[in-house]
């Protein structure tokens, strides 16, 4: 029987581990240098967030409650606006790392 919590292969670290960024050649930054980037990195990611919901909420009022095409199209593109945002934060980590590799 395998268990899928086996505490001799690793523990919950090694899963909140694995969705962390890997920093490649900016491991050199301290601690602190870090948790701020990463905090950085939440609070846009969470306002895309929130503007991809305002776009949508927009959008929903817009087409159907007062008939306002032009709210709705504005409605489209926050939301498109919003989530190019997150994937574009979401990557850059990756993007840092590979240009920094490409330079070597």
């Amino acid at each position: 029987m395998v268990l899928a919590a086996d505490t001799d292969k690793g523990d919950i670290s090694t899963i909140i581990n694995g969705i962390a960024p890997k920093w490649g050649p900016f491991g050199a930054l301290g601690d602190e240098a870090k948790v701020m980037i990463e905090v950085v990195m939440a609070v846009a990611i969470l306002l895309c967030f929130g503007i991809a919901i305002w776009g949508a909420a927009k959008q929903r009022i817009g087409a159907t409650a007062l008939r306002d095409t032009f709210s709705a199209e504005q409605g489209k593109g926050l939301i498109v606006a919003g989530l190019t945002g997150v994937f574009i934060i979401g990557s850059l980590g990756t993007l840092f790392t590979i240009v920094y590799g490409m330079a070597i």
